[in-house]
C-alpha cells in the first residue's frame, strides 16, 4: 500500500510540474517578438493611420484613423506590424512606425449615447472624496501620465487631475505605471 501511495504521489507531482511548466510557458507567451508585453496599450502617432486586414501593405485597408493620439491596444505582433484593437473593438494591422508609446485613454466609451447626465469625474486628488475639477463626456480622449492601479493622472484640454481607472479605456484594471 505504501509503494502505491508513493507511486501515486510521484505521478501527481510530475503531472503538476508539467502543468506548472505549461503555465510558465503561457506566461512567457505574453511577450511579443519585440520583447514587450502582449496585450499593451499605445497610441496612434499620426493623424492618418491605415488599418489593414493583414500585416503588409499588400493587404487592403479596412479603416482609416484620422486622429493622432488615439489609444489602441496591441494584441499581436508580426515583424514590424502590430495587430491592434480600438475602443470600439475593431481590430486590424498597423505598421509599428505609426504607433507611439505615449499613453492616452478614452473616457468611458461604453457609455456613449446612454444619456446626457453621464460623465467621468476628473478630481483634484486620487480619491472619490476629492473635489471635481472637470466632467468628461464619454468618448473624450485624455492623456494619462501615470496610474496607481485605481486612479490615473490625466489631462483633458486645460484640466489636469485624476480619473478613476475603471472609467477609462487605455489602462488595464490594476495596472500601475509612471
Amino acid at each position: 500500500m505504501r509503494r502505491s501511495a508513493f507511486v501515486f504521489c510521484m505521478a501527481l507531482s510530475l503531472a503538476l510540474a508539467g502543468g506548472l511548466g505549461q503555465i510558465a510557458h503561457a506566461q512567457g507567451a505574453a511577450k511579443g517578438a519585440s520583447g514587450l508585453p502582449l496585450p499593451r496599450f499605445v497610441s496612434l502617432k499620426s493623424k492618418r493611420v491605415n488599418m489593414r486586414i493583414g500585416p503588409s501593405t499588400d493587404y487592403a485597408v479596412s479603416w482609416m484613423y484620422l486622429k493622432a493620439g488615439m489609444p489602441v491596444e496591441i494584441v499581436q505582433e508580426y515583424e514590424n506590424w502590430r495587430r491592434i484593437r480600438d475602443a470600439d473593438g475593431t481590430e486590424g494591422w498597423v505598421n509599428q512606425a505609426l504607433l507611439s508609446g505615449e499613453r492616452t485613454a478614452v473616457a468611458a466609451p461604453w457609455m456613449r449615447g446612454k444619456g446626457e447626465s453621464i460623465y467621468v469625474n476628473m478630481r483634484r486628488e486620487p480619491q472619490s472624496s476629492a473635489s471635481v475639477i472637470a466632467k468628461l463626456e464619454p468618448g473624450v480622449m485624455i492623456r494619462i501620465g501615470e496610474c496607481n492601479g485605481d486612479w490615473c493622472r490625466a489631462e483633458a484640454g486645460q484640466a489636469n487631475g485624476w480619473v478613476p481607472q475603471g472609467e477609462i479605456w487605455g489602462a488595464y484594471p490594476g495596472e500601475a505605471f509612471k
